[in-house]
């Protein structure tokens, strides 16, 4: 495994070297440590930020706990932050990129997007964002999903390196009963609306369940738990009640200025909440015989596709 560890010499890189260092240790994994230094200035300038940033980068290895005994590489590149981040990551065949919670700049957020938005948006990496202390395993983890593709990818990556552990992760889908609205203007009792809601909470767990089993998740001990509402609102709401150390999320494949202006749920996660999160990009389109199996199908999921890791409804769940 090849971790990359994006560092501007903060105090939030500082958190997310420390936790990187212990992945690395845990995973044995080579561990690469990036600080991307501004061209846009004079050459004599650029060469002496070089060389500082090179020293620097030495003496955190030598001097950060979590770094000892890990297999380290100081690296300095010249560019925009996130542009050597990414040629940095290409560079060595990244499995993973690690970086701190970003500084909220809401202006400049808006129309660019952070550095951490715009690596997760230009590169094919799953991103590991920071935001607080180091520590050794994520022991709750929570993970929305929505049933796609791109949901079954973030729980493979999450099992492959490491950060995902099937004991005290907790699966959640959102959902909306389509129905509800139409059944209250009609004047139902509430005991109708009620197992209306409560029938869809069921097919929603029913449906989940069968993601997990068509992806082959289904012999591992996960919490589930659905819940009535839209995505951020269940996520929010949840990250309250179960306080995880982590989120793992897929990001959905789309571009351009529409994403940059509303963003996905993915991105609001990133600005809102302070909990660490694990962002997967899509998997590869399939191609030359590989595919990967697709989960089936249904009509809640389509109505919450584009950015959304949910749609569904619910409360705690049963495990499997």
């Amino acid at each position: 495994m090849i971790i990359v560890a994006a560092t501007d010499f903060s105090t939030r890189s500082h958190r997310a070297l420390r936790q990187a260092g212990l992945l690395a240790r845990s995973r044995r994994a080579e561990l690469h440590l990036v600080h991307v230094v501004d061209e846009d200035q004079p050459a004599d300038l650029v060469r002496m930020e070089e060389r500082e940033a090179q020293r620097v980068l030495v003496e955190q290895i030598g001097s950060m706990p979590e770094l000892h005994d890990a297999r380290c590489y100081p690296t300095v590149v010249k560019g925009h932050p996130f542009d050597g981040i990414l040629r940095a990551a290409a560079a060595v065949g990244a499995d993973l990129i690690v970086m701190g919670g970003h500084r909220k700049q809401f202006l400049r957020d808006i129309f660019t997007g952070t550095t951490i938005e715009r690596v997760i948006r230009g590169g094919k990496y799953p991103v590991l964002m920071v935001n607080n202390e180091a520590q050794r395993r994520y022991e709750r983890v929570l993970v929305p999903i929505d049933m796609s593709e791109t949901s079954a990818e973030a729980i493979r990556i999450g099992l492959s390196t490491g950060l995902l552990e099937e004991d005290g992760a907790t699966l959640l889908h959102a959902f909306s009963p389509m129905a509800k609205t139409r059944l209250i203007s009609s004047g139902a009792s509430s005991a109708v609306i009620t197992g209306y809601v409560e029938s869809e909470r069921h097919r929603a767990m029913e449906e989940l369940t069968s993601f997990l089993v068509t992806n082959e998740f289904g012999t591992r001990r996960w919490s589930l738990r659905v819940g009535e509402g839209g995505p951020m609102q269940i996520i929010t709401r949840a990250v309250e009640e179960k306080r995880p150390d982590m989120l793992v999320m897929g990001t959905h494949g789309r571009s351009g200025l529409l994403r940059a202006l509303i963003g996905s749920v993915t991105e609001e996660v990133l600005r809102s909440l302070n909990v660490d999160v694990l962002v997967v990009p899509p998997p590869p389109a399939p191609s030359s015989g590989w595919r990967r199996r697709q989960s089936r199908p249904n009509r809640r999921r389509e109505a919450c596709r584009g950015s959304s890791p949910c749609r569904s409804q619910g409360r705690e769940g049963r495990r499997t």
